[in-house]
């Protein structure tokens, strides 16, 4: 499974590595995803999301159903 946020679209970085004598070697930056089970209190039923804490923090404000509803429209959830 890809390593990418359903509620923000967060996803892998690449970067540098850079040694203490200026040598740059490849590497990722990978996102803080969690597993979190979330109830639907509209449909009554339980769904489980990877989602960074920042998508938790979005989901706390606007609220789960908002959420969906956008990351349907912006690709992140196929149903």
């Amino acid at each position: 499974m890809s390593r990418i946020c359903e509620i923000t679209g967060k996803k892998v970085m690449s970067g540098h590595k850079v040694s203490h004598s200026n040598i740059k070697t490849k590497r990722k930056f990978y996102p803080n995803l969690q597993m979190k089970k979330i109830f639907i209190p509209e449909e009554n039923c339980w769904i489980t999301l990877k989602v960074t804490p920042k998508g938790m923090r979005t989901i706390t404000k606007k609220g789960i159903m908002a959420c969906l509803d956008n990351s349907i429209k912006k690709g992140l959830i196929k149903l």
